[in-house]
């Protein structure tokens, strides 16, 4: 609604306004020193100063309050070290801490609560409590270093990323990949999600679903979810127990890099690889391609120095054998002549006595032979006689054809003999002692002979006349 301007009152400038702030608020003694419960948020330090946003979250984890604040130098390192002996952990994001301290208000820097003190037995704050209730979880349900303990593709080169599309972080890691020093080339594929707010975890939830899905056609060496910087608090997302489960149980090697060095989420502590930033995850990937190409190029080289090597050693060898096989062959030969000149020592004793055992039974075979051959002529003597009449009949018949067969292949010599076809007018030329029978082979000026039946006519051609057929 807007103000109307009646009778035009008095106008404050800002400075004059922030004065009269300033002048109330130092009239409320609370104001200027109380302890006061909150969550520590995007703590830095420059200077020696600590600087923070405290913040408060309902019950549904919506913040509700949010306040800077400051440690000036005189106090931090008093603060610190006190916290530090007392806790064994320094003051850091996401704890839940009760600390003494008093409102300022700067004319040019706003409100803002100057730190006194901070007790340390106050406990963490509810992120960190609620970052360590969701990994105890896991761990009693014994999945906390499933992901953990997957073993990568050597090297991973197809990526599948979920990240905001407009997120500079993902811009600079695939500019980073695709401009890796050692030349790999890298596949990714974009799996968009929401990475800060409340749809974070059901956004990263889906787009992991879909990873899963796709790995059967792509098959995935690993998946990288990376997020650019921001406020610890824009981090809640991740510290969801159902998609820390998904993360611990999920199939796929993950590389997660959501923050800065200082900004730790429970993702951090399950996936298989945790880097700071999504340019380290970049550079991760990049240095384990580069490693591999290395490892593959030392192999490669160990392999040729080894064939080299080898190669080199049977040459030797080789060499060694040639220089032996005369001295072997020699030996051989002489152990030869030894065994020959041995047997040839033992032949002749050996000789007559097997020829005397042979004789003796050669004898006792001879006798039982003739003894026996007698015998069977006298029983076989009939039928030989009968047998020698018959071959005697069939003997003539053959002799007779085969006389008759005989005349017959005479005549037939006589027929081809090459005189007879000279004597009826036919003539053979040679030249060269070759029959001539065509004149591709002869030339002017050759000497022929020609044979006829009456005797043999040498000549010389002069020319040469072909027919054409």
């Amino acid at each position: 609604m807007e103000a109307k301007m009646v009778d035009a009152p008095k106008a404050y400038t800002l400075f004059q306004f922030s004065r009269f702030v300033a002048s109330a608020m130092s009239r409320e003694p609370v104001l200027m020193g109380a302890w006061v419960t909150a969550e520590i948020s995007d703590m830095s330090t420059s200077g020696g100063h600590c600087y923070m946003t405290l913040i408060e979250k309902d019950a549904s984890g919506t913040t509700i309050a949010r306040m800077r604040a400051t440690i000036w130098a005189n106090r931090f390192s008093h603060i610190r070290h006190k916290f530090l002996a007392a806790t064994g952990k320094e003051i850091s994001n996401g704890m839940k801490v009760l600390l003494y301290g008093g409102v300022n208000y700067h004319n040019s820097y706003g409100l803002s609560f100057n730190i006194g003190e901070i007790d340390p037995s106050y406990t963490m704050g509810d992120l960190e409590r609620l970052r360590r209730e969701i990994l105890a979880t896991l761990q009693r349900e014994g999945i906390i270093d499933i992901n953990r303990n997957l073993r990568f593709t050597d090297p991973p080169l197809k990526i599948a990323v979920i990240s905001s599309e407009k997120a500079a972080g993902y811009g600079d890691f695939i500019n980073q990949l695709a401009n890796n020093s050692t030349g790999v080339e890298f596949h990714t594929m974009l799996f968009p999600a929401v990475m800060q707010g409340e749809k974070t975890a059901q956004s990263v939830l889906s787009a992991l679903d879909l990873i899963e899905q796709t790995n059967s056609i792509v098959g995935w060496d690993c998946v990288a979810i990376i997020r650019g910087g921001g406020a610890t608090t824009d981090m809640n997302g991740f510290d969801d127990l159902v998609l820390a489960r998904r993360v611990a149980t999920f199939p796929i090697p993950i590389v997660v890099g959501i923050g800065h060095e200082r900004d730790r989420c429970v993702l951090d502590e399950i996936a298989c690889i945790r880097c700071k930033t999504p340019t380290a995850v970049a550079a991760w990937l990049s240095d384990t391609a580069g490693i591999a190409w290395q490892r593959a190029c030392d192999l490669a080289t160990r392999i040729a120095s080894y064939a080299a090597e080898k190669i080199k050693g049977e040459q030797i060898r080789m060499q060694s054998i040639e220089t032996m096989v005369p001295a072997l062959a020699e030996a051989q030969i002489r152990n030869a002549r030894l065994r020959l000149h041995n047997i040839s020592a033992i032949l002749p004793s050996a000789a007559r006595e097997a020829t005397s055992k042979a004789n003796v039974k050669l004898e006792g075979i001879t006798m039982t032979l003739r003894m026996a051959s007698h015998a069977r002529i006298e029983r076989e003597y009939p039928a030989l006689q009968s047998a020698a009449n018959t071959i005697k009949l069939a003997t003539a018949g053959i002799i007779t054809r085969e006389q008759t067969r005989l005349e017959n292949i005479e005549k037939l010599i006589d027929v081809l003999n090459p005189q007879s076809t000279l004597k009826r007018g036919y003539s053979i030329t040679r030249i060269g002692g070759k029959a001539l029978t065509n004149t591709n082979s002869i030339m002017p000026g050759d000497i022929l002979e020609t044979i006829t039946a009456e005797g043999t006519i040498t000549s010389t051609v002069n020319d040469i006349v072909n027919i054409q057929n």
